[in-house]
């Protein structure tokens, strides 16, 4: 008995563990829908909204370093993350959270809004630096920057609200 469970037991795990395999193979290949995909950008783009608020309200008005630091370095992460792979090929139309407010040229001129993805990047990556330096002038100087980032990529691919 005791061999025909160690039998058993050399059989089925395995054959187990590869069935569960290849359902998740399977799983990745078919990757994220669409509308998940399209949900998950417009909350990226409500955290950095949210936190260039804070920044703003912070260098506009009496300056609080912690906040600028904490929102600084929620921006360079959202700004790492990989923000392109979320304009994925089948998203153009697909509503999210409401609709998309990307315009079709996203889509077909994908390596210049990468372009801009970098750009955005590298401007949140220098603010959340000087933010965490408590460079105060550099932080408001370099927040302009990052702000020009943002309205260069909206004025080619973000659709009018």
């Amino acid at each position: 008995m005791k061999n025909a469970h160690r039998i058993t037991h050399r059989i089925v795990v395995p054959a187990l563990a590869l069935s569960a395999l290849s359902v998740s193979i399977a799983y990745a290949q078919q990757g994220p829908r669409p509308e998940n995909l399209v949900k998950w950008r417009q909350s990226a783009y409500q955290v950095v909204a949210w936190n260039s608020a804070r920044i703003k309200a912070s260098v506009t008005g009496s300056y609080d370093k912690a906040e600028v630091a904490q929102a600084a370095s929620t921006l360079a992460a959202v700004a790492n993350s990989g923000l392109p792979k979320l304009f994925a090929a089948g998203t153009e139309k697909t509503r999210g959270w409401h609709e998309t407010s990307a315009k079709a040229e996203v889509f077909s001129e994908s390596k210049r809004f990468s372009e801009l993805d970098a750009d955005f990047a590298k401007a949140a990556n220098e603010l959340a630096k000087l933010a965490q330096a408590g460079d105060e002038a550099g932080v408001k100087t370099q927040y302009v920057a990052l702000n020009k980032t943002c309205k260069a990529c909206h004025d080619s691919y973000k659709a009018s609200e």
